[in-house]
């Protein structure tokens, strides 16, 4: 039952998955072209999170330097915008856009909007839940299998079905978010002019290349769910 239903969704997802590398790969080829030309208003990503705060009137949220590369994150339980070493103290174009975009996560949190809400919220949900995930689902193979009335089992099955899509619902709900902090970023910047024309349209290449990535995430994590469904239905659907 649902065999082929299974076989088709599970060859989209090798489609998916090269998409979600391409993504990546064109991510960082995007950030690392940018990072070598620097912005004409000489200004680091640290400077242009400061100014954009100022602008705003933001005086409750801090700028901090964190490890890696492209690790940047908006942190609204401490407020914090953290910069990655090839952002906060560059001047480079990427290095720009990548800062404006954080900063834009925290106008977002300022103006209370309500899809940064519901993300976190969705988030802290499916972190507390994941780890339930697969021991619902064996438990309630197990009593399927062994009890009279397979109802508790079914309901177990569903229940860890339930939580697993958690999953494709934070990203989901992310897209709109990672989306919204970019046309923030762009505006502002725009505005306070910060970029020039041409500027602003390579930062919008960089923006818009990590974008895609959260696409990629939301259509492997959805065919993901199909999957699970088509399981959970194969063992549940009653003739």
């Amino acid at each position: 039952m649902y065999y082929w239903e299974y076989i088709i969704i599970s060859l989209l997802l090798l489609p998916a998955m090269a998409f979600a590398i391409y993504a990546q790969i064109k991510v960082q080829s995007s950030f690392s072209k940018y990072s070598l030309l620097n912005a004409n208003c000489n200004l680091t990503g640290a400077e242009v999170a400061r100014k954009m705060l100022q602008k705003n009137s933001i005086s409750s949220v801090q700028i901090a330097r964190t490890s890696g590369s492209l690790t940047d994150h908006y942190n609204p339980k401490t407020k914090t915008i953290n910069l990655s070493a090839t952002v906060v103290d560059s001047t480079s174009v990427a290095a720009i856009g990548v800062a404006a975009h954080e900063t834009g996560h925290a106008l977002q949190h300022a103006k209370n909007y309500a899809p940064m809400k519901l993300r976190s919220a969705v988030i802290k949900l499916s972190n507390f839940t994941s780890s339930l995930f697969l021991p619902l689902i064996i438990v309630g193979l197990v009593l399927f299998f062994t009890l009279a009335s397979s109802l508790v089992g079914e309901v177990f099955i569903w229940v860890g079905v339930g939580i697993f899509s958690l999953g494709a619902l934070a990203n989901l709900v992310t897209l709109p978010v990672e989306i919204n902090a970019s046309k923030r970023a762009m505006a502002q910047l725009k505005e306070m002019n910060i970029l020039s024309q041409n500027e602003l349209g390579y930062v919008k290449e960089v923006l818009s290349a990590a974008a895609w990535t959260y696409v990629a995430a939301l259509l492997i994590s959805l065919l993901s769910l199909a999957r699970i469904v088509l399981i959970a239905l194969s063992f549940t659907k009653r003739d």
